[in-house]
């Protein structure tokens, strides 16, 4: 990952000067108008890179000079080296983003991505807990220390909101209403989203709150609902090793994170009878279709069940 930064970073000051204006450009739009992540400008950022590196090869100068044939040169060259299809699609959708932009400031006089066919990707099945295992992770022995107090909250919090990790690490503990069960996170785009939670996941959190963070919190603490064994705001790693390390425990398992326990828990509302747009709402999807991905788990399940009990199957 380093060595593929360093090599983009050569790239782009190797950009021919109006190209390297253009990426500048370009990166300001994603950071300071469209209020995208980090992670992502620096995927898009490179991705343009990359094509406008592409483009200057074929003697280009200038975002103007970018067409159809030049995208798709570019993306066969990526296909050949073996990236996957996931992979392609998210370049695809990337280099639209950029030549949308760079045709609405004029710098481009075309919108030469709009007429790119994006290759589908593969939607494969995620792996999932059935119910008996998501139970069983929940209540893996632990030996009482504060670390064990956190883990079994944290585990509880997620399958029980099915909030995403990066939601989990920023919850401070004003965004736990305990009364009503409520937790308020902050999701993509900067959006806000009330999730309930139930009882086994506040009784978790009662002893963290009472008996686990008090004896990890420190003066650099701060608000942060759940804290690192140095008291610091637990970080993501720390959050998906938790995860792993109870998801094994559990024999027959398959081996999951934080996402593949949000994946569970969206699936196992909708077997419990939940509609996609009340699941939607939970997850904090943007698109209705995002969550339809979770009925073709449960339909999975029920064909796998169907295949086993049906004598005429």
């Amino acid at each position: 990952m380093a060595c593929e930064r360093v090599d983009l970073i050569a790239l782009r000051d190797g950009l021919p000067d109006r190209l390297r204006e253009t990426v500048d450009a370009y990166e300001r739009h994603l950071r300071l108008e469209a209020d995208r992540s980090p992670h992502t400008v620096r995927a898009y950022v490179g991705d343009a890179v990359g094509l406008l590196d592409h483009l200057s090869r074929l003697g280009g100068s200038d975002a103007a000079d970018l067409d159809l044939d030049v995208i798709r040169g570019w993306l066969a060259i990526l296909r050949n080296r073996g990236l996957a299809r996931t992979t392609l699609a998210r370049r695809s959708a990337s280099l639209r983003t950029f030549t949308a932009w760079a045709r609405r400031t004029g710098r481009s006089p075309v919108d030469a991505g709009a007429l790119l066919a994006s290759p589908r990707a593969h939607r494969t099945l995620p792996p999932v807990l059935d119910i008996r295992e998501a139970a069983a992770v929940m209540t893996v022995e632990q030996d009482g220390t504060p670390i064990a107090i956190r883990d079994r909250a944290v585990v509880e919090l997620l399958y029980a909101t099915g909030i995403r990790v990066s939601e989990l690490v920023g919850l401070d503990g004003d965004d736990l209403d305990r009364h009503r069960r409520v937790v308020t996170v902050l999701g993509k785009g900067n959006k806000q989203r009330a999730v309930p939670y139930g009882v086994a996941a506040q009784q978790a959190l009662d002893g963290w709150l009472t008996a686990g963070r008090p004896a990890l919190a420190t003066n650099g603490s701060g608000p942060a609902l759940f804290l690192g064994a140095r008291g610091r705001r637990i970080d993501p790693r720390t959050v998906r090793d938790v995860v792993h390390r109870r998801v094994a425990a559990v024999e027959g398992a398959p081996d999951l994170g934080p996402h593949g326990l949000r994946h569970s828990a969206a699936t196992h509302l909708l077997e419990g009878g939940a509609d996609l747009r009340t699941v939607q709402e939970l997850l904090g999807h943007a698109s209705l279709a995002t969550t339809q991905l979770y009925t073709h788990v449960s339909v999975e399940r029920l064909r796998s069940v169907y295949t086993q009990a049906h004598p005429r199957a």
